[in-house]
């Protein structure tokens, strides 16, 4: 990482995104007002990373700034935020303020004008809370955050007991960011997180499955995941996952330990192979979650789970719609976790049935969690590499097989998103691929006529 020290203009800030927040900030100050860079996107800049997102802190109050920018969205007026749109890029812009009370655990009930300081004073980590004047490089740095950042340190500002209870988030925003940024939570910090665990669920969780992606997409997912398991969050916001820890597996299969390690093996993978794909990410974390509930030692002492990727399914599918993941991903992500056994059996599969398996839509994401979860294990990577190469020699043409049906289709047709949609678009996979059907009528009029009927019969 870069030294910590004045910031240099015209690094980040030569961005189309860094040059509309410069113009933001010339704008405000030719009207009289202050304004600087704020938060997160000043921590960037002291780490030579390119910020996200661009934020300017202003003694300028909304209205005011309303009439300086014509294009603006108030995302949260009442606070004092607005966000310019210019160009192709968005900068939010937040007016100095000091918070009332916290009654809900997210937001104020009141907000007050402020100064620079007061401003810093209400922010959540002290990472967060520093300003840069743009044009100078100068840090303005209330709180120590430039020196908790040369440390890799995450510090509540303030009262750390306060600003959790102030905004439960910040529980978790934590831990993604001791993450990221390789950092220890300092210790009154961390105790407080402890304690605050159970006031996480209070979050909206759609936001909590906000930093669950982020933890695993920004990674490092591993050092993540140990972080909430460290404070306590974990049993709280992935109870399943919690589950895993301390369920044993047995030689010479599993010879890194119990399911809750595999994971984390198997997670510390994702940095290298699947940082854009929330999913695939997803089914990383979740593809051993029926194990808990389904293991079981035979008289010889070994520890099976039998059925645990059908359990899974289901529990991976219910534990993403809690996360407010959309229908789609939550399908993808049940579908592999059903699936991340099948390349044990490829080298005994009929030609007809391998085929089947690999003209699969999500086939490469399949591939990547059976490599991930094998180097996290054995290492055996036989069937795997087995299924590589026949994929290789079907062809872009042969491999990529248009489904007739998807599971917007089978919506459309009535059918209550779950797992039950994966199944039936195997089925229909599986007659296309048969040559029974030819067109989209045809398998519409065959879900209709006997699948869904079979599938409610065999429960």
């Amino acid at each position: 990482m870069a030294e910590i020290g004045r910031a240099t203009p015209g690094t980040a800030l030569a961005s189309p995104a860094g040059q509309e927040a410069c113009r933001v900030v010339a704008r405000l100050r030719t009207a009289g007002f202050e304004a600087l860079m704020a938060g997160g996107c000043v921590r960037d800049q002291l780490l030579g990373v390119e910020p996200a997102d661009w934020d300017v802190a202003t003694s300028a109050p909304v209205l005011e700034v309303q009439k300086l920018f014509p294009r603006t969205v108030a995302v949260g007026a009442r606070f004092g935020v607005v966000r310019i749109l210019g160009g192709d890029a968005e900068t939010e812009v937040a007016t100095f303020r000091s918070d009332g009370l916290y009654l809900d655990g997210r937001h104020p009930e009141s907000v007050a004008p402020s100064d620079a300081r007061g401003d810093a004073e209400r922010r959540d980590f002290t990472i967060n809370a520093m300003f840069m004047d743009p044009v100078s490089g100068e840090i303005l740095d209330y709180v120590d955050g430039r020196r908790d950042l040369e440390a890799r340190v995450i510090r509540a500002v303030g009262d750390p007991v306060l600003r959790f209870r102030e905004d439960h988030l910040r529980l978790l925003r934590a831990a993604r960011f001791a993450a990221r940024l390789n950092a220890e939570i300092e210790p009154a910090t961390f105790a407080a997180i402890r304690d605050a665990a159970p006031t996480i669920v209070e979050v909206a969780w759609e936001r909590i499955g906000e930093e669950i992606v982020r933890m695993l997409l920004e990674g490092p997912p591993r050092r993540g995941l140990e972080l909430l398991a460290a404070t306590d969050l974990l049993r709280w916001v992935l109870p399943e996952v919690e589950a895993m820890r301390g369920v044993a597996q047995s030689l010479p299969w599993h010879p890194e330990g119990d399911v809750f390690i595999h994971t984390l093996l198997c997670v510390a993978q994702l940095d290298e192979t699947c940082r854009d794909d929330e999913a695939l990410a997803l089914a990383v974390l979740l593809h051993d979650v029926g194990k808990p509930g389904t293991a079981e030692q035979d008289a010889d002492g070994r520890i099976r789970f039998h059925g645990h990727e059908v359990q899974g399914e289901s529990l991976s599918f219910a534990i993403c719609r809690r996360l407010r993941r959309s229908t789609e991903t939550a399908e993808r992500v049940a579908w592999l976790v059903r699936h991340h056994l099948r390349h044990r059996d490829a080298l005994a599969m009929a030609r007809s049935t391998l085929r089947r398996l690999l003209a699969a839509p999500d086939i490469d994401a399949l591939l990547k969690l059976a490599r991930i979860d094998v180097l996290a294990g054995s290492g055996d990577l036989s069937t795997v590499e087995f299924c590589g190469l026949e994929l290789e020699a079907l062809g872009e043409v042969g491999r990529r097989l248009d489904p007739l049906l998807r599971g917007k289709d089978l919506l459309e047709m009535g059918y209550a998103p779950g797992p039950e949609i994966g199944r039936i678009l195997a089925r229909v996979l599986d007659e296309q691929l048969e040559g029974r059907l030819a067109s989209v009528e045809e398998a519409r009029a065959w879900v209709r006529a006997s699948l869904s009927r079979r599938i409610g019969a065999e429960g």
